[in-house]
């Protein structure tokens, strides 16, 4: 696998990096988290992204690491633990209690990566100050433990784009995660959220290129009327199955090699839930990015619909629960 710079941070990544939020958000859970990680790193993986938002995913990263014993760059989330009821992202003591535990989690003294978590939540960032300077005691404790050594670097991650790009043009941050806004049907953080990043020397995290899963299944339902989806992406999508069928690529290597080929990201995270599905991504790796003649039909594929239609989820499966059972959770 090839090595990327992660921007100015100046560490050298994998094409593919491992999002751990398989650990609790999947089939794998704690016990199969050391297979995964052990054979990530034999094929190659340098880094780990995780989060305490994500259940047990930090402690049990923490543990798989120790075990395997090989080097590896870890990036996690400030942001409210999994459970937690009364987070106030305002209150200094209580961020600082959540990086202690996070080093506890992780087994580690210094944390390589420590990003806000979804920068849109209400009270992280004083949005509408005079100066336009998006303070907040979230920014200034990430710079006190940073002089202090605690953290190594910064960045934010999450799901909003126009406040994701607001803040990558600020200059203050290392790194930048974009998930669910960077896969062949969503395409918002290609134009907001990855130009903003590049023109401060950011890394970039493009997590979630297949909308966490959603797009690598074939929904029999898409073809049957799918009466909660707009017209235009029911159409797309069944477009979508057509052109995998065609061009003879299974729909998850079809993604990732999509991602991988997006100018401008330094690694793709992607969260396998068993040692095959990690071996099947390391396809893509091996493949490398989409042919043009293959890359111009997707883009067909992908213009067929470019905005998501105002009644329809944010694009993760399980918002689509509802409609398609239990199923659609396996």
């Amino acid at each position: 696998m090839k090595s990327r710079k992660l921007g100015r941070t100046g560490l050298q990544v994998g094409e593919l990096s491992l999002g751990a939020a398989f650990v609790t958000r999947g089939e794998a859970g704690y016990d199969g988290t050391l297979p995964i990680v052990r054979r990530a790193l034999e094929l190659g993986v340098t880094l780990a992204d995780t989060s305490a938002d994500y259940g047990d995913s930090e402690e049990a990263l923490g543990w798989a690491l120790e075990e395997v014993g090989a080097p590896c760059i870890v990036s996690t989330k400030l942001g409210p633990p999994s459970g937690w009821t009364d987070f106030d992202p305002k209150d200094k003591d209580q961020l600082k209690r959540i990086v202690e535990q996070c080093l506890k989690n992780l087994r580690r003294d210094v944390i390589d990566i420590m990003m806000v978590h979804e920068p849109d939540r209400p009270g992280q960032f004083d949005w509408y100050e005079d100066d336009g300077s998006f303070h907040g005691p979230v920014v200034d404790l990430l710079e006190e433990l940073k002089q202090a050594g605690v953290i190594r670097f910064t960045g934010i991650g999450g799901t909003a784009v126009y406040e994701l790009a607001r803040l990558c043009d600020t200059g203050w941050y290392d790194v930048v995660l974009t998930a669910f806004n960077s896969s062949p049907l969503w395409r918002d953080a290609l134009t907001h959220v990855i130009p903003a990043a590049n023109r401060h020397d950011m890394g970039v995290f493009l997590a979630s290129p297949t909308q966490q899963g959603w797009l690598v299944k074939k929904y029999p339902s898409v073809y049957d009327g799918a009466p909660w989806l707009a017209p235009q992406r029911r159409a797309q999508l069944q477009a979508l199955y057509a052109l995998a069928d065609d061009v003879g690529i299974e729909l998850p290597v079809l993604c990732l090699r999509w991602a991988l080929g997006v100018e401008g990201v330094s690694t793709v995270l992607t969260g396998p839930r068993s040692v095959e599905q990690l071996e099947q991504n390391f396809e893509a790796v091996e493949a490398g990015p989409l042919h043009e003649e293959v890359e111009a039909r997707l883009e067909q594929v992908y213009n067929m619909c470019p905005h998501r239609p105002f009644e329809e989820p944010a694009g993760c499966r399980l918002e689509y629960t509802d409609y398609l059972g239990p199923a659609a959770l396996r």
